[in-house]
Order: structure tokens, then sequence, then C-alpha cells
């Protein structure tokens, strides 16, 4: 049987390669399933040693923990000198995501509106 140990949907490949390392450093024998090809699977990684799943999910769970602290500190320092991440810092980094955010709000606002004037 197998036991789930990380999702890996909407996981940074830098923290998915992190997990994979914690994982094989850890002697923790897991394989990967992706979300296909239409991205309607389930992308994870999983064991079948029922015996590694609790410390698996220790290990993780401390490894996320360390790197919630770090990204939090990298954060508060970029804060404190003055950078923000701006809309075109967010574009930037994500274009697709932006530009689907930008399109479902010009969708709602259109239907918002579009009653009163039909």
């Amino acid at each position: 049987m197998s036991h789930l140990l990380f999702k890996l949907n909407s996981v940074p490949e830098e923290e998915a390669n992190e997990v994979r390392q914690l994982l094989e450093d850890s002697e923790i024998d897991f394989y990967e399933t992706d979300a296909g090809r239409w991205g309607l699977g389930y992308a994870a990684i999983w064991t079948r040693d029922a015996t590694v799943v609790d410390r698996a999910k220790e290990d993780i769970q401390q490894y996320q923990l360390e790197r919630y602290k770090r990204v939090k500190a990298e954060h508060d320092a970029q804060e404190q000198s003055g950078e923000k991440v701006s809309r075109l810092d967010f574009f930037l980094m994500s274009p697709v995501k932006f530009s689907l955010l930008v399109i479902f709000a010009i969708l709602l606002a259109y239907f918002t509106v579009v009653p009163f004037f039909g």
C-alpha cells in the first residue's frame, strides 16, 4: 500500500528538489507521480514502506519549518532594505498566473456591470 509523503502541486521546483534530496539522504525509498499532461493527476511523493512514513513526515515537517524561517527572514530583509515586490515583478515571476488574474478581473467587472446597461 502506498503512503503519501509530500504533495507537489504548486510547489516550487527548488523546494521539490530539496525534499527529494532530504529523502535520499535519509535513505527513504520513494517514488513520484505527476499531474499528467492535462494536470488532472495527483503530483506527489509517495512511499510503499509503512515503517518509514512517520520518520519521513517528521523530516519533511522539520525541513518546511526551516524553509519557512529562511524565506521569512529573506522577505523581512527585503522589506527593511526598501525592496518591494511590484506588479511587474509579480508578472515576471509568473506571467501566466498574472495574465489569468487580469482576465478574471476584467470578466468579473464585465459581468457585474452589463446587467445595468442591458
